[in-house]
């Protein structure tokens, strides 16, 4: 029987759950992902969990926050000047902007506080310090 390694391309379908039981991401919702395993296309630990998997077998995966999205970091947690935003956009505590920084970098950020004077910003993931489970199924490999 065929096992996935290094340099396999295979298809698997998730359940991507959080530690209180939440459930953040699955195939089911957005279809199976396909990957080649050593090219880095998702996390590490979740390619080293689907390696020596074969057709049709399942597994949990755990990935510790450290090794997915890593730490909420306090240094992500930016205060804009409110006069920064144009002056006719209502912003919202929960509203997700894509704000655009020197060089063309852009980035996501989530409203926390709005305030007259600034703006409180997180460009945290959302699942930042969360540990994450994989319910995985191997569906193919080549």
């Amino acid at each position: 029987m065929r096992r996935a390694a290094l340099g396999s391309t295979v298809t698997v379908s998730y359940i991507g759950t959080l530690d209180n039981g939440r459930m953040f991401d699955s195939t089911e919702e957005n279809g199976s992902l396909t990957i080649t395993l050593g090219n880095n296309q998702v996390f590490e630990a979740l390619e080293a969990g689907i390696v020596g998997m074969a057709i049709g077998e399942t597994r949990n995966v755990i990935i510790p926050a450290t090794e997915a999205y890593g730490p909420r970091l306090d240094a992500n947690i930016l205060k804009v000047r409110r006069e920064l935003f144009p002056a006719g956009r209502t912003l919202r505590a929960g509203e997700k902007l894509s704000l655009q920084f020197k060089g063309g970098a852009e980035r996501v950020m989530l409203i926390l506080e709005v305030g007259a004077e600034e703006v409180v910003l997180d460009g945290n993931h959302p699942l930042a310090g969360l540990d994450l489970t994989f319910a995985l199924r191997l569906d193919s490999l080549d």
